[in-house]
This record gives C-alpha cells, sequence and structure tokens, in this order.
C-alpha cells in the first residue's frame, strides 16, 4: 500500500504497537483476517447500542439502569477496538510484510461497513422516526468523506485524511457520546441526550468534512 494512501496515525509509530502486529504476524495472522475482525468488533458495538435501550424513553425496557450502562461502556470499547483493529492491519501488511492482492479492498469495504454498523445502531437507539433518520444520515455521510477521498486518489491526487470529522473523529465523538450516556442513563434512565449529541456532531463535522475535501480536490483538478 502506497503511503501517500495510508492514515496518518500516531498510534502507529508507537513502540507497542509494533510489538502487538509482530506478535500477530507471527502467529499467522493475516492483515485481511485482522480488517474483518474490526467489522466484527463494530457490528459486536452496534449490537450493544441496539440492546441497550437507554436512549429511547417509550422502549420495552426489561433491563436495569445498570446493565443499559455496561451495554453503553461495551459499546464504547467495541468502537476503540474496531479502530485499533484498523492500524493493526496495516501494520501487518506493510511493516510485518503481509500484504495481500486483495488487501486495498479489505482495507476499505469493512472499514464503510463498520461505519454503518456502529452509527445506524446509534440511531435507532436513540428512538423515533427521526433518531433513526439521524443514525442513517450520519452513517451515509461518513462512507461519504471516504468517497470524496477516493475520488481524489482516482485523480491521481494524494488521499485527503483531513477532518473535521475523519474516521479517527467521528469515532471518538461516538465513544464519548457512549460512555456519557452510560453516566446519564445511571442518572436520569435516559442516554437520549448523549448520544444525539454525538451523532449531531458525526453529521455536521462530516457533512463539513465532505465540503472541504470536495473543495480540495477541485482546486488539484488541471
Amino acid at each position: 500500500m502506497a503511503e501517500s494512501a495510508r492514515r496518518p496515525l500516531k498510534t502507529r509509530g508507537r513502540s507497542a504497537s509494533h510489538a502487538a502486529a509482530t506478535w500477530l504476524a507471527r502467529r499467522g495472522a493475516t492483515p485481511n483476517g485482522i480488517s474483518v475482525v474490526g467489522l466484527l468488533l463494530a457490528v459486536a458495538a452496534g449490537a450493544c447500542l441496539l440492546l441497550s435501550g437507554g436512549a429511547d424513553p417509550a422502549a420495552d425496557r426489561t433491563a436495569g439502569p445498570g446493565t443499559e450502562a455496561v451495554l453503553l461502556v461495551a459499546a464504547a470499547v467495541g468502537v476503540q477496538l474496531r479502530l485499533a483493529a484498523n492500524m493493526l492491519d496495516g501494520l501487518v501488511a506493510v511493516e510485518c510484510g503481509r500484504g495481500t492482492r486483495t488487501g486495498p479492498l479489505f482495507n476499505e469495504v469493512p472499514d464503510r461497513l463498520a461505519d454503518l454498523a456502529v452509527l445506524v445502531p446509534a440511531g435507532y437507539a436513540v428512538g423515533g422516526g427521526w433518531g433513526a433518520g439521524l443514525g442513517w444520515a450520519a452513517g451515509v455521510l461518513a462512507v461519504l468523506t471516504a468517497y470524496v477521498r477516493l475520488l481524489g486518489g482516482s485523480f491521481g491526487q494524494e488521499q485527503r485524511f483531513s477532518g473535521p470529522m475523519a474516521k479517527p473523529h467521528r469515532m471518538f465523538a461516538i465513544t464519548l457520546a457512549c460512555l456519557v450516556g452510560a453516566v446519564e442513563v445511571l442518572a436520569s434512565g435516559s442516554a437520549g441526550v448523549a448520544l444525539t449529541a454525538g451523532l449531531v456532531v458525526v453529521v455536521i463535522g462530516s457533512a463539513l468534512t465532505c465540503v472541504l475535501r470536495l473543495r480540495a480536490v477541485a482546486a488539484g483538478l488541471p
């Protein structure tokens, strides 16, 4: 994978990250397999959001606030583990020399599905038709930011991973929303404010990111 097509990450340069990648490579882990694991972690995080029911006051709540808070924390952990998998697949592919011909596909497709697997369930957890719409808007805009990045690359330009709502930023926003929501559900019985705020931030930030990236792509055209 060309260096210009890799997301700049501070975590990639840490010795612990390289040690983890080396450990995985020595045990036969493949970059494509790690990418799939990242998607499964995102699906698990989305499932925790749906099961929490912590944002919808009209939901048929079979679990107590404590269980709902645990599910929201588990969703936050799943999102962060998904990001770790996204970082490790590249390290194993490039630094450990285990890249494959299909690597670029596995690097992109599971990542886009993972965005949807987290953001859309967060919207359904908010509840109501508008909550679902908010989740889908966040998911579609997240995929669109990646599309614009790849579009620039298809024109021979350097791929732009800039924000303000690139993948690490939107996953941080949802992680924070889940953690604050866990506290909120214990205090008030609903995590609606936290999850709604997180999704609104993702929607607005992703829309702005698409506009800024499109402007940069347009400026780079001959």
